[in-house]
């Protein structure tokens, strides 16, 4: 049985460079995985008066990320730390509290930028938001894809 793998890329370009990776893995990927970009574009804003009656799109996104056995992330860096668009939703699937969406799931994190660094920053900074949302990250390989 394959496990059902979300995969969140986080640059919204339609023609990024983490778009283009993640595709590539995907087509890599043994048949023990399945493996579906879970979209993040269209997630309102994370504000806490809106938990009550949360927006359709917030309540889509939790419920494809609970139907997922584990979270790859592929992402860009931008300005030394991880774009905006990701950590709002990592933001809306921590929320409210209590109902952490992320909580338990095992995960692994994919990092470009232009640099030879490779998103270096923005790994470390992804890793550092899972750790607290209970997200166990894959430890090594490292992965950083530096020169895009």
């Amino acid at each position: 049985m394959a496990k059902k793998i979300g995969v969140i890329i986080g640059s919204l370009r339609k023609d990024s460079f983490n778009r283009k990776i993640t595709k590539e893995l995907i087509r890599l990927a043994s048949d023990r995985l399945e493996m579906e970009i879970i979209e993040i574009g269209n997630l309102q804003l994370y504000n806490q008066d809106l938990d009550e009656n949360p927006p359709k799109e917030w309540v889509d996104f939790r419920e494809k990320i609970k139907s997922k056995d584990g979270i790859l992330i592929v992402s860009p860096e931008y300005n030394r730390t991880i774009p905006g668009v990701l950590k709002n939703a990592i933001d809306v699937g921590s929320r409210p509290y209590g109902k952490n969406v992320w909580d338990g799931k095992p995960g692994a994190v994919v990092t470009s930028s232009m640099s030879s660094l490779g998103g270096l920053a923005a790994n470390h900074h992804i890793r550092q938001a899972f750790v607290f949302v209970n997200v166990p990250l894959m430890q090594q390989p490292e992965a950083y894809i530096g020169n895009v």
